[in-house]
């Protein structure tokens, strides 16, 4: 699929899928060192795969976290063709990665929380992962990554990390 750009020409789509992962009023980020941003989880849909599939995957394989999609009530009440939980919201993204050329990602993004019993699989958490406070995420304060760097959240990150407490309940909740 292609799409114009500001510059007239076309480019070409990547559909992606991103999970906010929420757990004890905080929220999971990560330093994307290609990026250079403070992420959530998340990376390409694979063929075949639908996005709430992709998403837990991504989630998975990054963090070693087992996660589950916070259910949302469903546009339409039907019980056949089985309906897929709908993504939060969908952000178009431009990329311009010098090994893939410039691209957009479409990424669907969810909300997700730890599943039953997963919250013990904690101090399992792969390396440089941030569980990011909400106290943290109001006051736009930076994150520490260790050894004195601090980094500030990108606006669309913090607004939707915050957005993902809400949704999950635990805005307000106190820190364990």
């Amino acid at each position: 699929m292609c799409s114009a750009r500001s510059g007239g020409g076309s480019v070409e789509r990547h559909f992606t899928a991103t999970g906010y992962v929420v757990h004890t009023g905080r929220v999971l980020l990560h330093w994307h060192a290609k990026v250079k941003a403070m992420l959530p989880p998340g990376g390409h849909i694979e063929a075949g795969e639908d996005p709430v599939t992709a998403v837990l995957r991504e989630i998975r394989e990054e963090t070693g976290l087992v996660a589950e999609v916070i259910p949302r009530e469903m546009p339409v009440d039907v019980a056949y063709p089985r309906q897929l939980p709908p993504p939060e919201t969908i952000m178009v993204e431009d990329i311009d990665d010098p090994m893939a050329g410039p691209h957009e990602h479409v990424d669907l993004i969810y909300f997700c929380r730890l599943r039953e019993g997963e919250g013990d699989g904690i101090a399992r958490l792969r390396k440089g992962w941030r569980w990011v406070s909400e106290e943290t995420l109001i006051a736009g304060d930076a994150v520490s990554l260790g050894g004195g760097v601090e980094v500030t959240l990108p606006e669309d990150v913090r607004q939707l990390a915050l957005a993902a407490l809400r949704r999950a309940g635990e805005v307000g909740r106190e820190e364990i």
